[in-house]
């Protein structure tokens, strides 16, 4: 589990295909000092096993079903990416719960200067509207992030000066593809709710 507070950002160092796989190398010295074989990452909000340690450096794989999920493929060397470890059972959680699954990819659709930082909207898939309320959370690209307004297309996200330093997303603009997470309680209360209502039915 995650919480969507990006803690480094790495660099793609090396990228290479194995048997339909994508292995790919990222430079992140801060990550690898606490990362082991087999531990957790999540990478642009994708939960990923480390596969190999080597300062600065760490490897992971994505198998196929992750690729068609996710903009890996599209992914070249010196990328920027963001990057979070699993929170521990005693850590603050400062965003929202992330499971690090992404859900679908979504578009930018524009970036306008807002303040000091951006506001920035994007075009949800049509499924994953009903998860998304004002004010609510989602998760781009691994990074928690307030839903500031809904529009017809999707949402719109205010990024304030902090986040466009700590993260990936000063480099996005109209067209770029992000990993989008939904908010996992809203999902998880839909699936509840569908089998309270299921359960009245047969009642009756």
């Amino acid at each position: 589990m995650f919480t969507g507070i990006i803690q480094e950002t790495g660099k793609v160092a090396d990228l290479k295909r194995r048997q339909g796989d994508l292995i790919l190398t990222l430079e992140a010295p801060k990550t690898c000092g606490s990362l082991a074989i087999g531990g957790s990452v999540a990478v642009n909000g994708c939960c990923l096993t480390a596969v190999e340690v080597s300062p600065p450096r760490f490897t992971v794989e994505a198998v196929p079903e992750t690729l068609t999920k996710t903009d890996f493929e599209s992914l070249r060397m010196g990328d920027v990416v963001n990057l979070e470890q699993p929170v521990r059972m005693n850590d603050l959680l400062g965003g929202h719960l992330v499971s690090g699954h992404v859900d679908a990819l979504a578009e930018v659709t524009r970036v306008v200067p807002e303040g000091g930082g951006v506001r920035m909207g994007v075009r949800l898939p049509g499924r994953l509207k009903k998860y998304v309320v004002e004010k609510g959370s989602v998760a781009l690209d691994g990074i928690s992030l307030t839903v500031a307004a809904l529009t017809a297309e999707g949402i719109e996200v205010a990024l304030i000066p902090h986040t466009l330093e700590a993260t990936n997303l000063s480099r996005k603009k109209p067209g770029s593809r992000l990993h989008v997470e939904a908010d996992l309680l809203a999902k998880h209360l839909e699936k509840l709710t569908e089998a309270y209502q299921g359960a009245e039915r047969h009642a009756h």
